[in-house]
């Protein structure tokens, strides 16, 4: 599993990890000319945390996260202990039983603001990992973390080996892995997601590779009414992550009296 970066920055990255786990921030830097309300809450908020503040420029700033996009704030962290593995994961909820697993997998996503967009709607559609293969994925760096918003620092995020037999070894488990191909006949309001579930997807315009495809369930599509073909992979991913919550969110029928 992918450690946390040694740096964060934006305000949502790192007030998301000043909320969580405030004792993991080694420093924050920020632009002294910023005299803005939104920072004023930010410095105030680490202020109240115990987090040692030091004053900064825009520059430097840019030069510690390799990123203009920092917004005034940089911070310096270690990583939080985090589940180990996807099968410590797993257990934990097989134990706990009060939940079905809700899995997202990626295949072949490797640009960082995709995988940041993902792992952000992952995490507020209550899925309980994000997975991608090694060798075509990106991994958890300063622009995935800006991203996702602090979504990279809760969310799991597993990248294993050999994602076909990672995806047979999901189906061993009773996980459901449905993948997303625009050639599909069923589409995803058609399948029922309230039950421990992986839903695969594939880079934007490739799609899911070959053998994937093959080791999938089943395939559903989005259905798409304009012009345009497909969807970003962040935004099929809130599609089908948030049909799975509708569906889970729903109360079961009463029998009749």
């Amino acid at each position: 599993m992918s450690s946390s970066p040694k740096v964060l920055f934006g305000f949502h990255a790192v007030g998301v990890r000043i909320k969580t786990a405030p004792q993991s921030v080694f420093e924050v830097f920020f632009d002294v000319s910023r005299r803005d309300a939104r920072m004023r809450q930010f410095t105030d908020r680490a202020r109240e945390a115990g987090i040692r503040l030091i004053e900064s420029d825009g520059l430097r700033l840019a030069k510690m996260c390799g990123s203009h996009g920092h917004q005034g704030v940089v911070a310096r962290v270690d990583a939080v202990p985090q589940v180990r593995s996807l099968d410590e994961l797993l257990e934990q909820l097989e134990a706990h039983g009060t939940q079905a697993p809700l899995l997202l997998v990626l295949d072949s996503v490797t640009d960082p603001h995709n995988l940041g967009a993902c792992l952000r709607v992952a995490d507020g559609a209550g899925a309980h990992a994000v997975i991608a293969p090694k060798d075509h994925a990106a991994g958890i760096n300063a622009t995935v973390a800006k991203v996702a918003s602090g979504a990279a620092e809760i969310m799991p995020y597993f990248m294993v080996t050999n994602l076909a037999r990672t995806l047979t070894e999901l189906k061993e488990r009773n996980i459901w892995c449905i993948g997303t191909s625009d050639d599909a006949e069923k589409t995803i309001y058609d399948v029922d997601l309230k039950g421990p579930v992986a839903l695969v997807l594939g880079a934007e315009g490739e799609g899911m590779r070959q053998l994937t495809r093959k080791t999938c369930d089943e395939l559903v599509s989005i259905p798409m009414r304009g012009a345009v073909e497909s969807l970003n992979v962040s935004v099929a991913s809130g599609v089908c992550l948030y049909e799975a919550l509708r569906q889970r969110s729903l109360r079961p029928a009463q029998a009749p009296v």
